[in-house]
């Protein structure tokens, strides 16, 4: 190792950085946070992301906000220079100094006596409070090099959704999409060509659904709008009646934390995560009936078709006789999960973990999904002794996960026997550039790390985590987690945790 602050990277590293950077800097300015605490305190991350004139964007847009053409996508680009390809087996750099022995899993590993040296001094610093806990996992092998109470089941704020994204690929795979749908319920002579009786817009669990007039590369409830009025005009209907079924999902929509401006409301149907302003990240006023503004919004767009709403919009389950009428799909699971890791989408992943609970047949509720996210990835071989996923989002603090259990989910996801995982891995953030490590990187002991280091953030007032991949200078991919709790200075914590990364980035050892 050089000096304190002297870390030098090797030309592939260089080359891997310099690619992510270009990327960065020709993405779209957009507020990047992370949550909030129980009393609806804004974290650190979000403030520090908040002072930078923009981030990063990892949800596959451009900057006018349009889906890229194909081969153009910015994950997958920043996965090109920083990824290996899969049969490779492991994240190795794919051209350049070591790059032949590090593709093939024959780089050397670093020892434990090494990590050891060069991570205890900053895990021992008074910034992480007493008692913080580590992990770093050699990706190839699957083994872990270095633990530091890393089978002490910690509260793991925003790193939970690693868990969440794991579970969900595993159970549903990366092209799943979540339909919205407008079916018809039969009225006397339906079946003659009648119009129905009613129609019900039927949520499926889509947040990212949207009522703007651009897209943006979401199910869009006005198109949605438009094939319905197009049938329903077809069947001579010009008047209707029309409700919402939000009965996929069960139980109470309140999260644990109550109202809070980082999460919505949980129900099967919303529009724009229930945002009352033209955000699409971070914090944002949000709406207390996000499922009935969804269907007002619906009923406005269907009279703009020529079909107006009778009566009152109200909630109401379709019956086992409804037909459809028209739907409306989500991006695909891989694009979901990406986007939920690289800004901390708390709407995504509580839509994403009862997707999860819906896969398996079980009631889509916070039981429900805690239960099958369990079971998902106890099907996969993790460690879970002490876990708990109380929620998706990581705002619960119930939650409890090992340092272990977070690197071994990064391990996995890298494995060629799972594939379906890979978007946990594209979608982390990426130091300095993109989500909710754009704010991050900017202390000089840290900034050895930017570009380099891929990590999902976790903040919650007292509790800082960090958990991603590494290449080392060695050519070897390293996933890491670091989890610290009773934090008193956030800044100084995220700082240390900061510096822990990119100190295994390059220590050489």
């Amino acid at each position: 190792m050089s000096g304190r602050g002297g870390w030098r990277l090797k030309t592939w590293q260089f080359t891997a950085a310099a690619a992510v950077s270009g990327l960065a800097l020709a993405s779209a300015a957009a507020a990047a946070a992370g949550p909030w605490d129980s009393g609806g305190q804004r974290t650190a991350e979000s403030r520090r992301a908040a002072l930078l004139p923009g981030t990063g964007d990892g949800d596959h847009r451009t900057e006018a906000g349009s889906p890229l053409p194909a081969g153009s996508d910015p994950v997958a680009s920043e996965a090109a220079a920083v990824l290996a390809p899969l049969e490779a087996g492991d994240l190795a750099p794919r051209t350049g100094e070591g790059a032949r022995e590090a593709a093939a899993g024959q780089a050397p590993a670093p020892t434990a006596a090494a990590l050891k040296f060069a991570l205890e001094p900053l895990l021992k610093a008074k910034g992480l409070g007493p008692g913080a806990t580590a992990s770093v996992v050699d990706a190839a092998t699957g083994k872990e090099l270095y633990g530091r109470g890393a089978k002490t089941a910690m509260v793991p704020a925003s790193t939970v959704k690693i868990a969440t994204g794991t579970a969900a690929l595993s159970v549903l795979g990366p092209d799943h999409r979540i339909r919205t749908t407008v079916v018809a319920e039969p009225g006397p002579g339906y079946e003659d060509g009648a119009p129905p009786e009613r129609i019900v817009l039927v949520g499926g669990g889509d947040p990212t659904l949207t009522a703007r007039a651009d897209a943006a590369g979401n199910a869009s409830l006005r198109t949605l709008a438009r094939h319905a009025a197009d049938t329903l005009k077809q069947r001579g209907a010009r008047t209707v009646r029309l409700a919402y079924d939000t009965s996929a999902y069960s139980g109470s929509t309140r999260h644990p934390i109550g109202p809070n401006e980082n999460l919505a409301p949980v129900t099967a149907l919303m529009a724009d995560e229930g945002r009352l302003d033209t955000s699409t990240s971070g914090p944002a006023p949000r709406s207390t009936r996000p499922a009935q503004d969804a269907a007002d919004a619906f009923a406005r767009f269907l009279a703009e078709r020529g079909v107006k709403v009778e009566g009152a919009v109200r909630e109401a389950a379709a019956t086992d006789q409804a037909e459809k009428l028209a739907d409306v799909r989500s991006a695909p699971l891989s694009a979901l999960v990406e986007r939920m890791l690289t800004h901390s989408d708390n709407d995504i992943a509580e839509a994403l973990a009862r997707q999860t609970a819906l896969a398996a047949g079980a009631k889509a509720d916070f039981a429900g999904a805690e239960r099958e996210t369990r079971r998902a990835l106890d099907r996969l071989g993790l460690p879970l002794d002490g876990a708990r996923f109380a929620d998706g989002s990581g705002l619960d603090r119930a939650d409890r996960v090992t340092a272990r259990l977070l690197t071994s989910l990064l391990a996995r996801a890298a494995h060629t026997d799972h594939p379906e995982l890979r978007p946990v891995l594209t979608g982390l953030p990426v130091a300095g550039f993109s989500g909710t490590l754009a704010g991050r990187y900017t202390d000089p002991e840290a900034a050895a790390g930017t570009g380099v280091v891929r990590a999902k953030t976790g903040t919650l007032t007292g509790v800082n985590t960090l958990a991603g991949t590494v290449v080392s200078t060695d050519g070897r991919l390293l996933t890491f987690s670091f989890l610290a709790s009773a934090t008193t200075d956030p800044t100084t914590a995220q700082s240390t945790l900061d510096h822990l990364a990119s100190t295994l980035a390059h220590c050489g050892c």
